[in-house]
């Protein structure tokens, strides 16, 4: 298999649903894949990322319906990854099974909290996360690590509705903005045997942060990649990323935690 990001994303357009499709239909000249200019985009929007309430005292808003895009690993389109005796971890760094090959990269620590539409705790919602490596592949899907199945894990939320996932910061493929992918589920058993699902997300990360990693080894292709990306032309994110902007802390030398409070029907 070659990989293809340009096809990728080609699979991603034409699976855009609801409020995606009607904004294609508005400005759908900014969905051609073309260089783009360095981002200005800031870090503003994280802080309503990370409240669990807007500014008036109500619950958020439900995280945007996105699309799980070309390798999401859950059987939809390809290999199956949820099914398999060790997906249920906090760590994703490495592959389980038939491999062992750990994943390259700053450490990044990702804290999740679920929460109902009325904002109270999705005690027992079950998220599967699943991002990209250092060099913008896939495991189980791009040639380099096909045989891989690292950086794909499932956790369920405690009680109040907090779980959290232990990897490293996804590279910037061509034409997308940096981001990690996820599929939220009514209980551990649903998300294990690739039930009915909630929705499917993803998320943002800031810019500022994204290129302090990127400046660091391993990472050269990234900054090429974001210098042709920002958040106002990319495929999902154009539209706002209030509810899906991750709150960071951390810095290179210690590893970054991502932090994102969303809230989904139920």
């Amino acid at each position: 298999m070659t990989d293809n990001h340009d096809r990728g994303l080609q699979f991603d357009l034409a699976t855009l649903i609801g409020r995606r499709r009607a904004l294609s239909l508005l400005g759908g000249a900014g969905l051609t894949l073309v260089a783009c200019a360095p981002s200005t985009t800031t870090t503003a929007t994280s802080t309503t990322a990370g409240s669990s309430t807007t500014a008036d005292g109500t619950p958020l808003d439900t995280i945007p319906e996105e699309t799980a895009g070309p390798y999401p690993g859950d059987g939809s389109n390809g290999p199956n990854a949820l099914t398999q005796s060790g997906i249920v971890r906090s760590d994703i760094r490495s592959s389980f099974g038939s491999s062992s090959r750990t994943a390259e990269g700053v450490r990044l620590t990702i804290d999740l909290t679920v929460q109902n539409d009325d904002g109270k705790p999705f005690a027992g919602a079950a998220v599967y996360l699943w991002h990209c490596d250092i060099n913008g592949d896939y495991s189980m899907y791009s040639d380099r690590v096909k045989n891989e199945n690292f950086l794909r894990g499932v956790q369920e939320a405690d009680a109040s509705g907090k779980l959290t996932f232990v990897s490293v910061f996804p590279g910037a493929y061509a034409g997308r903005w940096p981001h990690i992918h996820f599929e939220v589920y009514p209980s551990l058993a649903e998300a294990t045997k690739a039930g009915n699902k909630i929705t499917t997300s993803q998320l943002a990360l800031p810019e500022t942060t994204c290129k302090e990693v990127y400046g660091t080894a391993g990472y050269t292709q990234s900054v090429q990649n974001m210098s042709r990306t920002s958040l106002k032309q990319d495929m999902v994110f154009r539209d706002g990323v209030d509810h899906q902007m991750a709150t960071m802390s951390g810095d290179v030398q210690s590893g970054y935690t991502a932090s994102l409070t969303f809230a989904v029907e139920g």
